[in-house]
């Protein structure tokens, strides 16, 4: 019986370890399981994740693209208001260096008689104040006689020969030439020489 009993003790023990063998598989499979499916829910996750950063990649660009956007506009804007400011009284100066042109003329008569004297001397006083009052918006005549040729403030209408004068220098001004600040307004017309 003891024989018996060893055998029974044994087959039980045998049956033991497979029921224990049996779960340990199962508890194998499962952990496999989980573990396949670990990866397959990491990537998913790491392709959302990737999605979302690059929407919120896209997004911080066109963000810093719609400020500079915005800093540029200002930017144009405020220069643009700076130039209007500037050369606010282009167009009224354009029109009244005809008005001046018109003056120097007349002011280049002879008088013969104090009636006519007289008459020089109002329009003379009439010159100088628009003259000031141009010069006060900031218009300056451009020096011409004796000065190099440039062609951004001269427009030379005649070429001469004159041996007084180094070449590619202004001879004489036909007309005067007026800038605002910077800007040329009418470039003088002159005489150059070769």
């Amino acid at each position: 019986m003891s024989n018996d009993k060893n055998v029974a003790e044994q087959e039980e023990t045998v049956i033991e370890q497979q029921n224990e063998n049996s779960e340990a598989a199962e508890v194998v499979d499962a952990e496999e399981v989980i573990i396949e499916e670990a990866p397959q829910v990491d990537n998913e996750a790491e392709q959302k994740i990737a999605e979302l950063q690059a929407k919120l990649d896209e997004t911080e660009n066109k963000m810093l693209r719609a400020q500079a956007d915005f800093d540029n506009f200002r930017r144009r804007s405020r220069l643009d208001q700076e130039a209007a400011q500037k050369y606010r009284a282009q167009s009224l100066v354009s029109e009244i260096i005809p008005a001046l042109d018109n003056f120097e003329r007349a002011l280049q008569i002879e008088a013969d008689n104090d009636q006519t004297k007289s008459l020089l001397q109002g329009m003379n006083m009439v010159y100088n104040q628009l003259v000031q009052a141009l010069q006060n918006e900031g218009v300056e005549a451009i020096n011409s006689v004796g000065e190099q040729f440039d062609p951004h403030l001269h427009q030379a209408v005649m070429q001469v020969e004159d041996e007084n004068f180094e070449s590619n220098t202004v001879v004489e001004e036909l007309q005067k030439g007026y800038k605002l600040k910077d800007r040329v307004i009418r470039p003088a017309m002159v005489k150059v020489n070769q």
